[in-house]
């Protein structure tokens, strides 16, 4: 058997693979014999029918299919492991012919990766406007937990204020048609932190229990429904009843029920503290990590070829697509609306940059000899299970049914460990925004 290499434009390569019929021959048997039990030829019993029958019965072709797919995935490892090729995708057979003699040769193309040649990494010099939490953050932080921790006393002695919470029935029109899924009877709305249509809440303020009336509102122009952007609407309105919301003190027993382990008020806001320190930092690192990604990619030139181009575009469009859809959109409306050439320059831009991004991230990661080990793969499986309010076994069980999950557990590993070796080897000037 030998196989020959050419190497091609575009980080393409070529191999000329030929196999000596003393090999295929045998394997041109087995394929006989396997097939021979997967089919049932009458007057044989079950892989008993002899080759020349099992020709006639399946195919030549069909044998010659087996034998490659028995001979080749040893033969493109050997290939891929010998001369030390970083390849994108599966190798492509291009072409394939048995001789007379039962020779076999072979045209199959592998795309590798592209070439990195690293500049300087360590001891980047970058300048980052600086994160900084706002001086009343944790006396907010605070006023979340009253208001987590408040109870509701029900208001019959007067009308509603706009920090009440109410129950209501509503029915919605537009030019005269209910909304579909405009109407509800008992809905429980929170005046003071409504997520309805802008204006809907404060109409509901100065209302007594019992009384029906409607209110007018105005869809916004970028509303998902494209039924409802910027239409003119009429709701009909019943206040059912009203519900006031008492805030607990400010003091120990608050912060013992946040969290037995807090048993002072000081040791709730220190940690609360800790908290705004570490996010902060975390939003801090981001920034310097974005301006490290920046300067690499401006020192770093990769040729990438337009079919690794192409295949991140076209996952990139699926996430776009699964986004536009969740949110209730037309994704092919919003395609036309939006112009499929802009769209597409976008998502290019966005392509190049994450493919960039891998390529440096994975070149760095073999020059520093940075690896992932059974302990990173548990600590990540365990904030995935976080997360998505699950369990690690869980998570397993869906790695076990799709092994792609691994390896992008394992990507995330790798460019966690990497942007960090960056960032703690980065010299940092931080500036703050005027």
């Amino acid at each position: 058997m030998t196989v020959t290499i050419e190497k091609l434009d575009n980080n393409e390569v070529k191999l000329n693979i030929e196999i000596e019929p003393s090999i295929t021959s045998w394997e041109y048997d087995k394929a006989c014999k396997k097939l021979a039990q997967r089919v049932n030829v009458p007057g044989f019993r079950q892989g008993k029918a002899p080759k020349p029958i099992i020709e006639k019965y399946v195919g030549i072709a069909a044998l010659q299919r087996e034998v490659l797919q028995s001979l080749l995935p040893t033969i493109f490892e050997s290939a891929i492991t010998e001369n030390n090729f970083d390849i994108v995708n599966t190798p492509n057979v291009e072409s394939y012919e048995f001789a007379d003699d039962k020779t076999l040769k072979v045209v199959a193309k592998l795309e590798l990766k592209p070439e990195v040649n690293l500049c300087e990494y360590k001891g980047i010099e970058v300048n980052v406007e600086e994160f900084k939490s706002e001086n009343d953050v944790v006396d907010k932080e605070l006023k979340i937990l009253q208001d987590r921790f408040a109870t509701l006393n029900d208001i019959t002695d007067r009308k509603t204020l706009n920090t009440d919470i109410v129950n209501i029935d509503f029915n919605g029109y537009v030019d005269g048609e209910e909304i579909k899924g405009g109407s509800a009877k008992g809905y429980i709305l929170d005046l003071a932190h409504s997520n309805f249509i802008p204006g809907f809440a404060e109409q509901l303020v100065d209302k007594p229990i019992g009384e029906e009336f409607k209110i007018n509102v105005k869809f916004p122009d970028e509303y998902h429904d494209e039924k409802l952007k910027g239409k003119d609407a009429e709701f009909n309105i019943k206040i059912n009843s009203i519900k006031e919301k008492v805030l607990p003190e400010l003091n120990d027993d608050l912060a013992k029920r946040v969290n037995p382990k807090f048993t002072t008020l000081e040791a709730l806001k220190e940690d609360i503290q800790k908290y705004v320190d570490n996010n902060a930092k975390l939003e801090n690192n981001k920034r310097t990590a974005e301006k490290i990604f920046d300067y690499l990619f401006e020192k770093i030139d990769i040729n990438i070829q337009d079919s690794m181009i192409n295949r991140e575009i076209q996952a990139l469009m699926g996430e776009f697509k699964q986004r536009v859809n969740m949110q209730g959109g037309d994704f092919d409306k919003m395609l036309e609306k939006e112009g499929h050439q802009k769209v597409y320059d976008q998502l290019k831009e966005e392509a190049v940059k994450r493919i960039k991004t891998s390529l440096i991230i994975g070149k760095i990661a073999q020059t520093e000899k940075i690896s992932v080990t059974t302990e990173d793969v548990q600590a990540k499986i365990g904030d995935l299970a976080r997360i998505y309010r699950t369990t690690a076994e869980n998570i397993i069980a869906e790695i076990r049914k799709n092994t792609n999950l691994l390896h992008s557990i394992n990507q995330q590993v790798i460019t966690e460990k990497v942007t960090k070796m960056l960032v703690d080897n980065a010299k940092v000037n931080y500036t703050n925004k005027e």
